[in-house]
């Protein structure tokens, strides 16, 4: 998994070029959606699709708050403390994490990943909200479209 999360790093570009493209899937899909039976009914079988395949590419850990395309590509739930804006001070100096000496530190991997994506280290200075773990193990996939859809109806 390791490793397939720092190949996901080092082509943030394309995969935030594929993100776009499925968000833009999902809302042109939605009115499909809605006949087949609106989101609730939607939420388990993406939720499941969602976490294969972002399981996979990014080690998922299904906070239902994606950010990884304003943290290129590089998730901040890996982080042994869950930080989400920013690295703790325990970075050392070879750019790994102090709890997983392993480990290179997500947030050094987020810059990386950003720098890689066009406005991407704007997104990453952009102060993300703590977690609200009632949205663990749901779809962030549905949720970024409800919120762009409402988003476009104001």
């Amino acid at each position: 998994m390791y490793r397939v999360r720092l190949w996901s790093v080092r082509h943030a570009r394309g995969l935030n070029l594929l993100y776009r493209i499925l968000e833009n899937l999902l809302v042109a899909l939605r009115p499909l959606g809605r006949v087949l039976g609106g989101g609730e009914r939607l939420e388990r079988p993406m939720a499941a699709v969602e976490r294969g395949v972002k399981g996979l590419m990014f080690d998922c850990k299904m906070c239902g708050q994606c950010v990884l395309s304003s943290t290129g590509m590089s998730c901040p739930m890996n982080c042994p403390k869950q930080l989400r804006n920013g690295p703790c001070g325990g970075v050392r100096a070879n750019g790994h994490c102090e709890v997983l000496p392993e480990m290179k530190c997500v947030w050094v991997l987020a810059w990386e990943g950003s720098q890689r994506i066009p406005g991407g280290t704007e997104s990453l200075q952009r102060v993300q909200f703590a977690v609200d773990r009632r949205l663990q193990g749901k779809s962030s996939w549905l949720r970024a479209v409800r919120e762009r859809v409402a988003g476009a109806a104001k």
